[in-house]
């Protein structure tokens, strides 16, 4: 069984640590495109790795099948809906002041890394583990995510202590709504299939809607095979190797 520092410890790893990929861009910025562009691949892997081989399986045992996969399509659609919202409340309000795009930035990052949490303490009631291997999927597609809000943030003229200090804060909601999530999980009985099937929806919903479409964009579409493909494979490889180590030690 984990311990709440376990979980604090792998909720700031996954969090705030990820932080690095921002801290790259302030401070070289060609090191940090590449980090990005060559980062985000592997980081679908990882989660679709993390998603089918721990998440899923973990959830089955927790919960019948179907019980973990409709959580799974509903933790797509909370999702799909928030983004939604977001959007939406950009929409109304761009003529505000000051830039309300900045706003969305901030709030969007915030909820991500707030469910990175739910989905890291849900992990770790299973097992310590589960909750490494996600805690390591989620830290590989939080650091060029990062990357990438840090530099939507100093695009729209925020001064760079502005923008560090905000994605710190941003990035301690890991922290906080996986504390609340362990302890409501070690006091109470909670749905841990249905919790992790939500978790896995998350994942798949970054990966799938996010990640993928970007390693697209980005193709030159000269050849067929590129090295993107390559590493998001080497991703869910080393996250599927990571698993086995993982659950070999705990047993």
């Amino acid at each position: 069984m984990a311990t709440l520092a376990q979980v604090i410890l792998f909720a700031f790893l996954g969090g705030v640590i990820s932080l690095v990929g921002g801290l790259l861009l302030l401070s070289n910025k060609k090191l940090a495109k590449a980090l990005e562009a060559y980062g985000m691949p592997f980081a679908a892997g990882a989660l679709l790795a993390a998603v089918f081989l721990d998440l899923l399986t973990d959830g089955i045992e927790e919960a019948p099948a179907g019980t973990v996969l409709t959580a799974t399509m509903v933790g797509i659609f909370i999702f799909f809906f928030a983004e939604r919202f977001l959007r939406w409340f950009h929409h109304h309000h761009q003529h505000g002041s000051p830039d309300p795009s900045v706003s969305l930035i901030v709030a969007g990052d915030t909820i991500h890394n707030a469910l990175d949490g739910i989905a890291i303490a849900a992990a770790f009631l299973v097992s310590v583990p589960t909750g490494i291997v996600t805690t390591i999927a989620v830290a590989a597609h939080e650091i060029p995510q990062e990357i990438g809000d840090f530099g939507l943030l100093l695009s729209k003229g925020v001064k760079r202590s502005k923008v560090l200090l905000i994605n710190v804060v941003s990035a301690l909601a890991t922290v906080v709504t996986a504390i609340i999530t362990f302890q409501l999980g070690s006091n109470t009985e909670l749905p841990l299939g249905v919790l992790l099937g939500i978790s896995a929806g998350f994942l798949l919903y970054i990966a799938l809607s996010d990640i993928i479409p970007t390693i697209h964009e980005k193709s030159t579409n000269k050849r067929l095979f590129e090295l993107q493909p390559f590493l998001m494979i080497l991703g869910a490889c080393l996250v599927a190797l990571a698993i086995q180590i993982a659950h070999h030690i705990a047993e």
